[in-house]
């Protein structure tokens, strides 16, 4: 059973910048991808980013150049910078691990973009 756990969300003004964490329960090196998506108040869940291996890293159009998804030096953490906030990148973000075709979800954590 594949465990996430975010943190990092908030409260941002536009413009500004946040750094979100996942905690994994194995190692990330393990899982056949890693990723983002979030889901905008009123909306449906997307993409943002995610790394899927032997593959390249594919970003939502929206937030290409101003977002970065990693992988930490420890070996069970991923993360996803987001700079220069929109209003538009408001909602709850969701670390996801796909491994051996079965995707996990981690509870999700709310970042909020004021104007």
């Amino acid at each position: 059973q594949v465990q996430l756990v975010e943190s990092g969300g908030g409260v941002v003004q536009a413009g500004g910048s946040l750094r979100l964490s996942c905690a994994a329960s194995g190692s990330i090196s393990s899982f056949d991808g890693v990723g983002w998506f979030r889901r905008p108040p009123g909306g449906q869940r997307e993409l943002v980013a995610i790394i899927i291996r032997g593959e390249s890293t594919k970003y939502l159009d929206s937030v290409k150049g101003r977002s970065t998804v990693s992988e930490g030096n420890n070996a069970n953490m991923v993360y996803l910078q987001m700079n220069s906030l929109e209003p538009g990148d408001t909602g709850v973000y969701y670390c996801y691990a796909l491994l051996s075709a079965t995707g996990y979800w981690g509870q999700g954590t709310q970042v909020t973009v004021s104007s």
